[in-house]
């Protein structure tokens, strides 16, 4: 047992870039898990520098310098930051208001009178005792979650407190990291031994997924969002900004946000137009969004990406999502990457075959 565990030892970290690779994984790996919340300010950053950062180079193809094309960007980021947080944030504010506190109580009551005449209908198959515990469990499922908003509500200063730290913070931080990028990187890598070509190569192929992936997966979320909000709102759907945005969002989610998302969206054109045929007709615009997204979309954006099988992206959502809840989920696919990276770079011993006696 000893031997075959020194010949594993021996067979992946007999280099000692594998070493390195190894040190600075379980680094990031602590720091992530012991400091995430600490750090998501710089998270946040990063991600719109990442963004902004193929913004920049178009404008240096045009032979702009960066310093301008630097001032460009982030003048037009903090004319977009403040256009959401004045005109779009109010807006979606006021109808998640009504929808919790007014739509949601009325869809209550009339599910509740829709599950009564099922005894009635179909009394072979639903008896009204059952419907009787159906119905408690629904008010104690809207109890639980009026006091859900309760408690956040009384929440609120704390998270208004943070969210004018991140409105201070992250423009900083994002202006920072584009203007003073290469100076940061020549900082990171002094801390490096002079033999660290491989974790170069891991760097540079995660850089270029991380960068690809963040820029196309925000295109997705915003094409996704306006060609949704289009057709709600010339169906005159209910909460047409506010569903198109939560579809929109749902998309950072791989498979499972869609499938969330489509329960308010079907709830509301229910309680609506009930089964009519501007019902089926929105649910058939809605699921052809879906369809068109996920075959084709998403092939043109993601085109330069790393393919991943989709069981390793749901368990790469599962386990960075469980470790670092809506940053792993956000970044699970290219964490994926990375470890693919790491795995397809990791140095290996040659392994010793047996002698035959």
């Amino acid at each position: 047992m000893i031997n075959v565990i020194r010949q594993w030892f021996h067979h992946y970290f007999s280099d000692p870039q594998a070493v390195l690779l190894a040190i600075l994984l379980i680094s990031g790996l602590t720091i992530l898990m012991t400091m995430s919340h600490m750090l998501a300010p710089v998270l946040a950053s990063l991600v719109i520098a990442y963004l902004l950062e193929g913004l920049v180079k178009l404008l240096q193809t045009w032979r702009i310098p960066r310093w301008l094309a630097i001032s460009i960007v982030f003048s037009l980021f903090f004319t977009l930051m403040v256009f959401l947080i004045l005109v779009l944030l109010p807006i979606l504010s006021y109808q998640s208001s009504q929808f919790i506190l007014q739509e949601l109580p009325n869809m209550t009551i009339r599910g509740q009178e829709l599950l009564m005449q099922l005894p009635q209908h179909y009394p072979e198959f639903v008896s009204p005792a059952q419907i009787d515990n159906l119905l408690n469990s629904i008010r104690t499922g809207v109890k639980d979650f009026g006091q859900f908003i309760l408690s956040y509500s009384l929440a609120s200063i704390p998270i208004i407190i943070t969210l004018a730290i991140y409105l201070i913070l992250v423009p900083l931080l994002v202006f920072f990291f584009l203007k003073d990028k290469e100076i940061l990187l020549k900082w990171l890598v002094s801390f490096l031994p002079k033999e660290h070509a491989i974790a170069k190569k891991v760097w540079q192929e995660t850089d270029i997924q991380m960068g690809n992936y963040i820029r196309g997966k925000v295109n997705e979320i915003f094409i996704v969002a306006m060609f949704t909000y289009i057709p709600f709102v010339i169906m005159e759907l209910h909460y047409a900004p506010l569903l198109a945005v939560l579809t929109g969002l749902s998309v950072i989610v791989p498979y499972v946000g869609s499938i969330i998302v489509t329960i308010p969206v079907v709830l509301v054109a229910y309680f609506q137009w009930g089964l009519d045929s501007s019902f089926w007709w929105l649910m058939g615009i809605y699921v052809t969004i879906h369809v068109l997204d996920g075959n084709i979309l998403v092939p043109i954006l993601f085109s330069e990406a790393v393919n991943l099988h989709p069981v390793a992206i749901i368990v790469a959502v599962l386990v960075f999502g469980g470790f670092w809840g809506f940053w792993g989920i956000f970044f699970a696919i290219p964490l994926a990457t990375l470890v693919k990276a790491l795995l397809n770079a990791w140095p290996r011993a040659p392994l010793k075959e047996k002698s035959s006696s």
